[in-house]
């Protein structure tokens, strides 16, 4: 089943890759990862749907001298990639923004700056948040060719899936908008 997603300039900017069965690196298994950024030099995301049990958003405000106020219990810390995972990167709405500020599309926004965070601690910040800890990233081509081997399925982000799914129920609401049913998925899926 072929499914064709609305990409910008040929790529995949504001879209969300969902991880195929077959993906073979744990890091990625059952992802789903929103692109932030995809160019000819490379692309970067995300990962959207991997909470981080060890550590709160509070904690991580306190560790940075940024008073925990009641606003940070409602934000979750996810693994959002292998890349730089001791930096802090928050994917949010666009009613938010500073200097620091990438617009990835219509209503999707990444910040990576300390101001994002105390905004966030004093009830000024996003009115949607991600906190990740690392992103997502793929040298030039390198996103191209796992595609083209069926690492990944390609699926149109939108605020719902982002920010007002449940955690876990990421993966799944992603492949149901591909009408698919992972559980009827094997790892050999795509694979001649």
């Amino acid at each position: 089943m072929m499914h064709t997603v609305q990409q910008h300039d040929g790529y995949l900017t504001g879209q969300c890759l969902v991880a195929m069965p077959s993906m073979g690196d744990p890091r990625f298994e059952g992802a789903v990862i929103y692109i932030c950024a995809h160019t000819e030099e490379g692309a970067m995301g995300i990962v959207i749907n991997r909470p981080m049990q060890e550590i709160s958003f509070p904690d991580i405000v306190d560790q940075l001298g940024i008073e925990p106020t009641a606003h940070c219990e409602q934000i979750r810390v996810q693994f959002g990639g292998p890349v730089e995972t001791m930096r802090g990167f928050v994917l949010h709405t666009r009613d938010y923004e500073n200097e620091g500020t990438l617009f990835v599309d219509d209503s999707t926004a990444l910040t990576a700056t300390l101001d994002v965070l105390r905004a966030i601690a004093e009830g000024q910040g996003p009115g949607r948040a991600i906190m990740a800890l690392g992103y997502a990233g793929w040298g030039a081509g390198q996103l191209d060719g796992e595609l083209k081997e069926n690492v990944w399925l390609t699926v149109p982000a939108d605020r719902r899936l982002l920010f007002e799914t449940a955690l876990e129920d990421k993966y799944n609401a992603a492949m149901a908008r591909l009408g698919i049913d992972p559980r009827l998925l094997s790892e050999d899926a795509g694979h001649a």
